[in-house]
């Protein structure tokens, strides 16, 4: 074998979680998980891997375009060396079958359409796994990241629309966020003022593209956006007059509703988030934790209702939370609409942001006792303190080698361990345990039929 030493360094966009990393990773999934199982959600996993033609045509063409594609085996692209450029493709398919799944959404609508007959309806379910896009990595964006989604199929309820709502505010809350907004609007009004603005159907994605950038951009990037795309000035100060309404809720409304007269879907999506806010106002959130945002659209095209986000002021990362209703998507794979909504948390967003704001007390160990190997001789007298402590339920670690007692020590200096137990020729004498609070320095001496006991009024 070669000498040569190989370079050691993560993808792009992907990183290694260390111990540490996960201990903080693990508590706030397992919080979360918590909240999702308190509201009736259950767990749900699918593959890492997806059918291309069930990932594709789902997400808009941007969307498509970050998919991770898996090239077929026996094509010539999957060996070594060789070059695309070598090859005329004339057909994808011809090429590519797979893709890896670059959100939880689309294939939580396959397993509906292929496990209809052993699902109950409505249908709520919890979602954490990985995900991956092919997508210029920049901070709180990765191209390997894990997604956690909370979705109801089987409901036109706006009652499931404001469950999810209420759940991200009680996460957020629970995490200890203080200064979020979570902005709410619905795509049946953005489809009915770019109605009424008589903007073009093969311009609307970008004209909602372009709007949807508002809080970063401002309002004159908006207005650069959409003239870089032939709209005209009438039409982009109409757009941005009726997106740009002040006052209540109550009063955006009210306003949409003169503007819209008899336009079906606008006061379709008018009343739905009527039937939101009154139940928002029902409960103990405070309403500076939420706003209509008529700016905001969501970049993905299968959203048909209420859609909503959930943004930090600082720092400037993004939306940490994003979903809404879509209510087409399942009959794509299934044959027949079946309603549904949901939204996703933004694991690495969330944590990123509780780390900048020193949110997170810092775990070194899920271990609470360390027990020393004095010698030889005494090995298996440490071997069965060991057992007897973790029989009874407390995370004990077992230190291999018989090195120098303060070795050991450090060992568990270094990992954060609070307790050592020590076994040494004196104490096996006495059959007894001494016991040091690494944190004080203080030892004690412990009956080793009490240790159990007395390890446990410590730790607890």
């Amino acid at each position: 074998m070669s000498n040569r030493k190989i370079k050691t360094f993560a993808p792009k966009g992907t990183r290694d979680f260390l111990p540490v990393q996960m201990f903080t990773r693990n508590k706030i999934i397992n919080l979360i998980k918590k909240i999702f199982e308190k509201y009736g959600y259950e767990p749900l996993e699918t593959p890492s891997i997806e059918r291309l033609d069930v990932l594709t045509g789902k997400y808009g063409e941007e969307g498509d375009q970050l998919i991770f594609k898996i090239l077929k085996r026996g094509t010539g692209l999957d060996k070594v060396g060789v070059e695309l450029k070598e090859f005329t493709v004339t057909d994808y398919k011809d090429i590519i079958d797979l893709g890896l799944k670059y959100d939880l959404t689309v294939p939580l609508c396959r397993v509906i359409a292929m496990h209809k007959d052993k699902i109950t309806f409505p249908f709520k379910r919890y979602q954490i796994q990985p995900v991956w896009r092919a997508d210029k990595p920049q901070k709180g964006r990765y191209r390997e990241f894990y997604q956690c989604d909370v979705d109801v199929a089987g409901s036109s309820s706006m009652l499931a629309d404001f469950e999810i709502i209420y759940m991200v505010y009680e996460i957020l809350k629970t995490l200890g966020f203080k200064n979020f907004l979570i902005r709410i609007n619905n795509r049946k009004i953005l489809n009915a003022i770019l109605e009424h603005c008589k903007i073009e159907q093969n311009k609307s994605f970008f004209v909602l593209s372009a709007i949807d950038k508002l809080d970063k951009i401002g309002k004159k990037g908006v207005i650069n956006e959409l003239k870089k795309k032939n709209i005209n000035e009438k039409v982009i100060d109409n757009l941005l007059e009726i997106i740009l309404l002040e006052g209540t809720f109550e009063q955006k409304l009210n306003e949409l509703g003169h503007i819209f007269k008899e336009n079906k879907i606008g006061n379709e999506g008018i009343e739905e988030l009527k039937e939101i806010f009154y139940y928002l106002s029902k409960t103990d959130i405070d309403s500076d934790f939420y706003s209509l945002d008529l700016s905001l659209s969501r970049g993905l095209e299968y959203y048909t209702g209420p859609i909503y986000e959930s943004v930090v002021k600082e720092p400037k990362i993004g939306s940490l939370t994003g979903g809404g209703r879509y209510d087409k998507l399942i009959g794509m794979f299934l044959g027949e609409d079946v309603p549904a909504t949901g939204t996703s948390l933004g694991i690495e967003r969330i944590i990123d942001v509780m780390t900048e704001l020193n949110m997170i007390p810092e775990t070194k160990t899920i271990t609470k006792v360390l027990i020393t190997t004095f010698d030889e001789n005494l090995k298996q007298e440490s071997i069965n303190t060991t057992w007897k402590i973790r029989n009874s339920g407390i995370n004990a670690e077992l230190f291999f080698e018989p090195l120098r007692l303060n070795k050991q020590l450090s060992y568990a200096n270094k990992k954060g361990i609070p307790f050592v137990c020590i076994i040494g020729p004196d104490e096996k004498k006495q059959n007894k345990v001494k016991v040091k609070n690494m944190k004080t320095g203080e030892e004690k001496l412990i009956e080793n039929n009490k240790i159990v006991e007395f390890i446990k009024s410590i730790t607890d």
